[in-house]
């Protein structure tokens, strides 16, 4: 029995008067997810733990089966650990955004923010302005690293844990009462808009039509985390199927591969085909047991307000990585079970994650359950599965009999 997880990352939403009191998963166009759910088991599973904050971090580390509650140090320790950051036990680890602020005449606490991605900036142009951070802002103690897109990471020595903002928790709103209390961090991001507003590379995004990616921004704080083997825990070989450094990160510290895959790059327009045929080729060729596919184009539509691309999104995961896993390991005479959910909802009109319960289907080769119609929030929730400590979902995915 070969195993997958299709992660489609704030895939589930709230219902829009926009889509007549649907929510996207309802309204999007989804064949392969309804053909599926006919004979599938669904339900409802909450993957972010009571009182813990629904971030991508926490919800898919449930998904994995590892309890939040356990194994959660910090979001950005996690993306060190994909970057190949040795960090000590000591050592803090902050997410630094590449954030895009407004430029009316004010001071620094006054501006909003705009866009928690700066366009989704690629990593080419992230790495020439993190490489300015470092040059103005690096002193002892502190140390920028480049990631992937606008996600990077700024590592202080024997440094404490600080709460800090999401910046997609407040976009649009004026940043000043979410600022860092720390006066090195306050400091920092002050003096990353100076040394980013006018940055040649900016000037020319702005002469593109693009933002600018015109200020640092810290958040995610934690320190070096400690993550159990997945294979030992499962007895199954894992790889990972992610362009995001979390989880790379996850996949890191559980003693996963991850699979590389041109043109995967996080946004609307990855590589969904190639994602699903490296899992399929991963368990199919080689003597991979399990695969996690993660998607996160839903999850950044969502943040970005943006119901067409939003639908856009699920429709890509729906025909370019669900059908594909599903008719590539039929076709190779497999028998599998294939877990799909997002790990939290993106809702559109709020612009960030919530702590909600999400839907999943849950579907097995080798057997016919009787399922719904449709795949998507309502339908998930009138089955009365319900999974409320999200992370026990995996074992039930594993385990010998579902029928």
């Amino acid at each position: 029995m070969k195993y997958v997880v299709i992660l489609s990352d704030g895939m589930a939403g709230r219902p829009l008067d926009e889509l007549d009191g649907k929510t996207t998963l309802e309204a999007a166009d989804t064949p392969a997810m309804d053909m599926l759910s006919k004979v599938s088991e669904l339900g409802m599973a909450a993957m972010v733990p009571e009182g813990m904050a629904p971030g991508s971090d926490t919800a898919n580390l449930a998904v994995m089966g590892y309890d939040p509650k356990l194994y959660y140090t910090g979001r950005s320790p996690l993306e060190a650990l994909s970057i190949g950051v040795a960090m000590e036990d000591t050592d803090v680890s902050f997410r630094c955004n590449l954030v895009t602020l407004s430029e009316e005449e004010c001071s620094y606490e006054e501006r909003r923010i705009l866009d928690h991605s700066s366009d989704e900036i690629s990593t080419a142009d992230a790495e020439i302005l993190i490489k300015a951070l470092k040059k103005e802002l690096e002193r002892e103690g502190y140390k920028f690293y480049t990631g992937t897109s606008y996600r990077h990471l700024l590592i202080q020595k024997k440094g404490a844990v600080q709460e800090l903002t999401p910046p997609h928790d407040i976009l649009t709103k004026c940043i000043g009462e979410f600022l860092p209390s720390d006066p090195v961090l306050l400091e920092m991001m002050k003096k990353s808009y100076d040394v980013l507003e006018n940055h040649p590379l900016n000037i020319s995004r702005r002469e593109k039509g693009l933002k600018p990616a015109n200020s640092a921004w810290f958040w995610g704080a934690g320190k070096k985390p400690a993550l159990a083997s997945f294979e030992k825990r499962t007895g199954k070989k894992g790889i990972m199927v992610s362009a995001v450094d979390l989880l790379k990160g996850i996949a890191a510290g559980a003693g996963m591969k991850c699979a590389v895959v041109e043109g995967a790059n996080g946004g609307l327009h990855t590589n969904y085909t190639g994602k699903a045929q490296a899992a399929v080729k991963a368990l199919v060729e080689e003597d991979f047991d399990f695969a996690y596919i993660h998607i996160e184009a839903p999850d950044e539509m969502g943040h970005q307000g943006n119901i067409k691309d939003k639908l856009s999104a699920i429709e890509y995961v729906d025909k370019k990585v669900l059908k594909v896993v599903a008719d590539g390991l039929s076709k190779a005479g497999e028998d599998f079970r294939l877990l799909l959910l997002p790990d939290h909802p993106t809702p559109i009109e709020m612009r960030t994650h919530t702590g909600d319960a999400v839907p999943y289907l849950l579907y097995d080769s080798t057997c016919r359950q009787e399922g719904k119609t449709e795949y998507n929030e309502k339908t998930a929730a009138q089955t009365g599965n319900n999974w409320p400590d999200g992370f026990k979902l995996l074992g039930h995915l594993l385990q010998e009999d579902i029928c």
